[in-house]
C-alpha cells in the first residue's frame, strides 16, 4: 500500500518532481559516499529529460546541491535553504554532507543535458564522484518518479520486497477496496487507519496527521499575507492577500457575492501554490504542483461546514490516502509522465474523496467522488510557461479544488452507483497520459508553455 507518510511528505517549492524528489536523490547518493567523503574532490550531476527542460525554472540545480550538502526536503528552512544555495554558487564550494567541502561550479558540475537519453523515466539524475587523480569512485542514475518518490534507475522495473508485516485490510484496486470495506463492515478512513497502525508505532499516525494538517492551514496564512513578486523573469504578482482584502470588504459592505464561498475556496488554494512557487514550505498532495487541492477543500471543510470535527479532518486525508495510493500503484502522480492530469487530476480525486468520506459518505459514495473529480480531468497537459510553476498552475489548483467540492456534492446526493468506476477512470488516465506527446508532459516544449507571448 501506499502510506500516508509518503503521499502527504512536507517539503519546499516548487515542486515535488523537480525539487522534492531530485533533492531526496542527491542527498541518498551524497549518504552513500559517507564512508569515502575524504576520498571525494568532485562531484558532477547531470539532469536529463524533464529535469533538463525545465530544471532552471523548478529550482532543481538548487534542490541538488541542498541534497549533496546534507539537507531534505522535510527539514530544511526555506531562508537557510536560499543561504546555503547562494554561497555555494558565488564561492564555488560545496559542503558534502555538511563536513566535506569540494570545488564546485555549477556552471560545470551540474550539467542541464538536453540530448541525454532518458530511457527508463522522464525524470532521470546521473551522479558521479571523482578522487584527487580524476578517478571516478562513484557513479549512480537516480529517477524522480512523482510526488517526492524517487528510485534508483536500475530498480525501476524491479518488484517491491516484500515485508513481514501484513497489513489487515490489503487492496491493489477500487473494486478490491470497496469489497474490504463491505466484508469488515469499515469505513475507508477506518481501513486506512488500520493499516497505517499496522506499519507505525502507536500515536505514529495521529502525530503525522496533525504536523500534515498544521503544515497545510500555516502555508495558507502564509500564502494569504504574502505580497510581492513570485521569483523568475515572468513577474507573477501574488494575489491572495489582494483577494482576501476584498472578500474582507465585501462582507463588512454587505456586498458579498453568492460566489464569496467558491471564492474563498480559490484564495486558499492560491495562498498555498504561490507559497509554492516561492519556495516555502508546502506539503506534497500528492505533488506540489498541485500542493493548492487538498488544503484548500479540507480548509473549506473546517471553516465552512457546521459538523467539522478534527476527526473529520483525519477521515478526510485518511481516505484522500486511500485514493491517492491507488493513483499511484496503477497510474501515476508524475506530470513528466502522464500530464497534470496526474497531479491537480489527482490532487481533486483525493480532495472529493476526502471530503465526502468527512462528511458521512458511504465507501461507494466516496469512491464516486474521485471517480467524478479525475473523470473531468482526463487528457489535462503539463505546461507550465517559463518552466516556472506560476502560470497556468496557481489558477489550476483553485479549479481543481472547486470541482472537487462539486464532485463530493453530487455524489453525496446519489447513491453511490454509477456506470463508470474509478478503476476505469484510473486505467483511462494511464492510457491518455501514454498517448500524449511528450511536449504536452513537463517539458515547457507545449501548449502554453509556447504560446504564450511576453510583452
Amino acid at each position: 500500500m501506499v502510506s500516508a507518510f509518503d503521499l502527504f511528505k512536507i517539503g519546499i517549492g516548487p515542486s515535488s518532481s523537480h525539487t522534492v524528489g531530485p533533492m531526496r536523490a542527491a542527498h541518498a547518493f551524497a549518504t552513500s559516499l559517507a564512508g569515502r567523503l575524504t576520498e571525494t574532490r568532485q562531484i558532477r550531476v547531470i539532469l536529463l529529460g524533464s529535469l533538463a527542460y525545465t530544471g532552471h525554472g523548478h529550482a532543481t540545480d538548487r534542490a541538488v546541491l541542498l541534497g549533496l550538502a546534507g539537507q531534505t526536503p522535510a527539514e530544511v528552512h526555506p531562508d537557510e535553504a536560499n543561504r546555503l544555495f547562494a554561497d555555494a554558487t558565488t564561492r564555488h564550494r560545496l559542503n558534502l554532507l555538511g563536513r566535506h567541502e569540494i570545488a564546485f561550479d555549477p556552471e560545470t558540475d551540474l550539467v542541464f543535458d538536453r540530448a541525454g537519453a532518458a530511457p527508463h523515466h522522464p525524470n532521470t539524475l546521473a551522479f558521479l564522484a571523482f578522487d584527487a587523480a580524476g578517478q571516478a569512485i562513484a557513479a549512480e542514475r537516480w529517477c524522480s518518479v512523482g510526488g517526492g518518490f524517487v528510485a534508483r534507475e536500475d530498480d525501476l522495473n524491479t518488484p517491491p520486497q516484500t515485508t513481514a508485516v501484513t497489513v489487515p485490510h490489503p487492496f491493489r484496486n477500487a473494486r478490491e477496496l470497496l469489497a474490504e470495506g463491505e466484508h469488515s463492515g469499515l469505513t475507508i478512513p477506518a481501513m486506512i487507519r488500520a493499516n497505517e497502525n499496522a506499519l507505525h508505532p502507536p500515536g505514529e499516525l495521529d502525530a503525522h496527521l496533525t504536523r500534515v494538517i498544521d503544515t497545510m492551514m500555516e502555508c495558507i496564512d502564509r500564502g494569504m499575507a504574502a505580497t510581492g513578486l513570485l521569483p523568475g523573469a515572468l513577474n507573477v504578482r501574488r494575489r491572495a492577500a489582494g483577494l482576501v482584502g476584498k472578500l474582507h470588504t465585501d462582507r463588512h459592505s454587505n456586498a458579498a457575492m453568492p460566489t464569496s464561498t467558491m471564492d474563498w475556496v480559490s484564495v486558499f488554494a492560491i495562498a498555498v501554490n504561490e507559497e509554492n512557487a516561492a519556495g516555502g514550505r508546502v506539503v506534497t498532495a500528492p505533488t506540489n504542483g498541485a500542493a493548492g487541492v487538498v488544503p484548500a477543500v479540507l480548509r473549506y471543510y473546517r471553516d465552512m461546514v457546521p459538523t467539522a470535527s478534527p476527526e473529520g479532518m483525519q477521515d478526510f486525508l485518511l481516505a484522500a490516502t486511500a485514493i491517492g495510493g491507488l493513483f499511484k500503484l496503477n497510474a501515476s502522480i508524475s506530470g513528466a509522465e502522464v500530464g497534470c492530469q496526474g497531479e491537480v487530476g489527482v490532487a481533486c480525486a483525493m480532495a472529493a474523496g476526502g471530503l465526502a468520506a468527512a462528511m458521512g459518505g458511504s465507501n461507494e459514495m466516496v469512491e464516486n467522488a474521485a471517480e467524478i473529480g479525475m473523470e473531468h480531468h482526463l487528457g489535462m497537459t503539463c505546461d507550465p510557461v517559463g518552466g516556472l510553476v506560476q502560470i497556468p498552475c496557481i489558477e489550476r489548483n483553485a479549479f481543481g479544488a472547486i470541482k472537487a467540492i462539486n464532485a463530493a456534492s453530487l455524489a453525496l446526493r446519489g447513491d453511490g452507483r454509477h456506470h463508470i468506476s474509478l478503476d476505469q477512470v484510473i486505467a483511462t488516465m494511464r492510457q491518455t497520459g501514454l498517448d500524449m506527446q511528450s511536449k504536452y508532459k513537463e517539458t515547457s516544449l507545449g501548449g502554453l508553455a509556447v504560446n504564450f507571448t511576453e510583452c
